[in-house]
Order: structure tokens, then C-alpha cells, then sequence
């Protein structure tokens, strides 16, 4: 069944209250939304124990999480302390959070898997396509690192070409795309947000382009998912996955898995387990699920799926609109800033995501350090800050980074 966003409300919040957890545990109390203020519109900052000692501008390192996502973990880790867990509760609890992701992005229940990292959705991508010698795959310079190891394996090993389609000033557009897209073409792959520099990919376009071809499109979806609205259908999306230890509130270990109905039987599982069993039969022969279950293939890191369901109920309560909306504003806020300031910016013009990359001349560690002495946390490289504000974080926040960059 498809799953709209109009009933994840409800739904989300019912299935919060649904941990297989005992009544008095730290998930039976929950603390509930504060009150909004000037500088905090969404009216969760007391809901974020971090923002009381830290100035915390680095989600897409790694999210903290909300008292709510604490509780929920805490209370897995009390109960098999003190109770006997049921596995039947655990997997009902899968069920549970299969339901929360799918809404979210406006996938079937069918289309949704568990694995453990976004990493490993796009291996199983890639290996489980029937390759041969000359076929082509295509990603952009913003994609993550590991998908130029998947693809130069893939190239050494199955005499796949990798074609990389060239950034302009942080940016990559449809266009770019099509000249390297052919009836060779396998498989397109992007970052729907680059965590180099947080540009946004317009992903109907590219999906068109794939589509054209006989090619299928794939997603990393880490950077995005719960920062702003998601739709697969729209965006022509056949493959995504997502970790949830940024953007979506959670932790490490378990990561989403969407593939798209009408695929499911264009790529077959390279791994197999006791979960991925949908009918035993005689002589110990088995029936796989035929939807994207069968790539549920071992158990589960359950405390974390306990904890990623407190996150999507979460994000849902806030309003990955509302989130969106407040910390585009203050990506917008930072750009701003950092131009008036004399710096480059990585990030193009007009992005939306909350995440802006920049341009400095100093010593690393000197960056290091001035952030350091003001309890700022951002990530430095070589020769680039990225910034990424969250939900929680405020005008003031970010205007006190750049109080630190004008003194660079």
C-alpha cells in the first residue's frame, strides 16, 4: 500500500507509544515539544541537551540527538538489563519504523529495507547488476568517497567504465549529466546532498535522463533525509538509502533501504539469512520474500531501530517542512555572512540545504583552534570549514561563527 504524508502524523505518533518497552521506563515519560520562541521558531532547544554547552554547527558530521531519541535507547538497554526481551516485540517494532520511513518518503511498505550502513545499499546495487564488459556507470565530483571505491572495483573487476561528471563552482546540473549518459548506461548514481558542500541535486531531471537510457537511478540519501521533505516518487528515485545518524535523529548501525516496486526484480540479493525467509519448505528449501524484505537477511541492531523510531516520530512532530524552512534560512544566513566577510564559498548561490562549505587561506589548525576557543563545532579540512546548522541551532549561533571567520 502507498503510505502519504497526510496520514504520517497520526500514525507516527501512535507508533512512538508502541515500543515493546515496560510502563515507568524512561520511554513511558517522554518529554514533550517546548514552546517556540524568537530564536527558536520550532520550539525544540530544550529538547537538545548539547545547545547547554556547546555551539553545535556540524550535523552533517554527525546529529545529536533529542532527549526523545535518548530515552528510547535507554529504555531498550534497561529492559534487557532487567526484563526478558521478546524477539517477536523487536521485529514488530521493525514493522513499526518500516512504516515511519516509508511515509517519510512516500514509499510502499514493500519498497523498504533494513541494512546497516548507506554504503552498503549502493554495493548491493552494484553487484547484484548484470554487468558486462564496456557498460558504463555515472556519478558526479560531489558524490561520497566510497562510491569511487564501489565503481573503480567494479571497473578493475567486471570491466565497467566510471564516468564522473565534472562540478562548476560547487554545482552540477542535469545538462551535465546527459552528454555521458548512453544505451551503455547501467546505472546513474548521485548524493541528493553533497556532504562536500551541500549542494541540492535536481532529481526528477537526472531520473529523466537515467530513465531515457534504460538506466537506473540511485540516491545516497544521508545528507537529505529529515532535512527536508522527501518524495521518491517525484524525484524518480529506483534506489536510496540512508544511514540515520545525521539528519534523521538516530543512531549507528541500521540504515533505510528503498527500492522501487517495479525494479525489486532487476536486482538480486548477494547476501542471505534466516529474516530474508518468507516460507520454509520441505527438505530445508526456502522462499525468499519477494519484496525488498528479502534484503532483510540478519538481525538487526534493535536498540538502534528502537532509538530510529523516536527520531522519525520526532521529525514528524517538528516538521521536516518547518525544518527545512528554518535551516535553509539559516544556511542562507551563513552564505551571507561569509561572502560580506571576503571568503569563497564552495556552496553555489541559491542551495537548498542547510549545509555551506568555504574557502580559507590559514593553517588548518589555526582554524582549529579559534573554533576551539569558542566551543564551536564545524568541520575543518585541508582548506575548507563546512557549517551545517540543524533544527536546534539559532540566528545567534551562527551569528557568533561568524563573529570567529571575521577575525580570519
Amino acid at each position: 500500500m502507498d503510505l502519504n504524508r497526510r496520514s504520517f502524523v497520526s500514525t507516527a505518533a501512535s507508533l512512538a507509544a508502541t515500543a515493546a518497552v515496560q510502563p515507568g521506563s524512561a520511554l513511558a515519560t517522554l518529554p514533550q515539544l517546548h514552546s517556540a520562541g524568537s530564536d527558536d521558531p520550532l520550539g525544540v532547544r530544550a529538547d537538545f541537551p548539547i545547545v547547554a554547552n556547546r555551539n553545535y554547527l556540524n550535523s552533517a558530521y554527525i546529529a545529536p540527538i533529542p532527549k526523545q531519541v535518548l530515552a528510547a535507547g535507554q529504555a531498550f538497554i534497561e529492559s534487557k538489563a532487567l526484563r526478558s526481551l521478546k524477539l517477536a516485540d523487536m521485529l514488530s517494532k521493525v514493522e513499526e519504523v518500516r512504516v515511519q520511513f516509508a511515509q517519510l518518503i512516500n514509499a510502499s511498505l514493500d519498497e523498504v529495507a533494513f541494512l546497516y550502513t548507506t554504503t552498503e545499499g549502493e554495493n548491493i546495487v552494484a553487484n547484484a547488476l548484470d554487468w558486462t564488459r564496456g557498460d558504463n556507470v555515472v556519478i558526479d565530483e560531489l558524490h561520497y568517497e566510497a562510491e569511487f571505491v564501489i565503481y573503480r572495483e567494479l571497473e578493475a573487476r567486471r570491466g565497467v567504465q566510471l564516468r564522473i561528471v565534472r562540478h562548476r563552482d560547487g554545482a552540477v546540473t542535469p545538462s551535465d549529466f546527459e552528454p555521458l549518459v548512453d544505451a551503455r548506461t547501467r546505472l546513474v548514481s548521485v548524493a541528493w546532498v553533497s556532504h562536500q558542500n551541500g549542494f541540492r541535486h535536481d532529481m526528477r531531471p537526472i531520473a529523466d535522463i537515467a530513465h531515457a537510457h534504460g538506466a537506473l537511478f540511485y540516491t545516497d540519501a544521508i545528507q537529505a533525509a529529515g532535512m527536508f521533505p522527501i518524495d521518491v516518487r517525484a524525484a524518480g528515485v529506483d534506489f536510496l538509502c540512508s544511514g540515520t545518524y545525521k539528519w534523521l535523529l538516530g543512531g549507528f548501525g541500521v540504515a533505510p533501504f528503498f527500492i522501487r516496486r517495479e525494479v525489486q526484480g532487476r536486482i538480486r540479493p548477494d547476501r542471505f539469512g534466516a529474516f530474508a525467509v518468507a516460507k520454509q519448505l520441505p527438505d530445508y528449501r526456502f522462499e525468499l520474500h519477494a519484496t525488498a524484505k528479502r534484503f532483510d537477511y540478519a538481525t538487526l541492531p534493535f536498540a538502534e531501530v528502537y532509538q530510529l523510531g523516536a527520531g522519525l516520530a520526532y521529525l514528524q512532530k517538528v516538521g521536516v517542512a518547518r525544518i527545512e524552512e528554518h535551516t535553509v534560512t539559516l544556511g542562507k544566513r551563513l552564505q551571507d555572512g561569509l561572502l560580506q566577510q571576503g571568503f569563497k564559498l564552495f556552496t553555489p548561490p541559491g542551495n537548498r540545504s542547510s549545509i555551506v562549505t568555504f574557502y580559507f587561506s590559514k593553517p588548518p589548525n589555526e582554524i582549529r583552534a579559534a573554533l576551539t576557543r569558542a566551543n564551536i563545532d564545524v568541520t575543518v579540512r585541508e582548506n575548507q570549514a563546512r557549517v551545517s546548522p540543524a533544527l536546534f541551532n539559532t540566528r545567534d549561533e551562527v551569528d557568533a561563527f561568524l563573529a570567529v571567520t571575521r577575525r580570519l
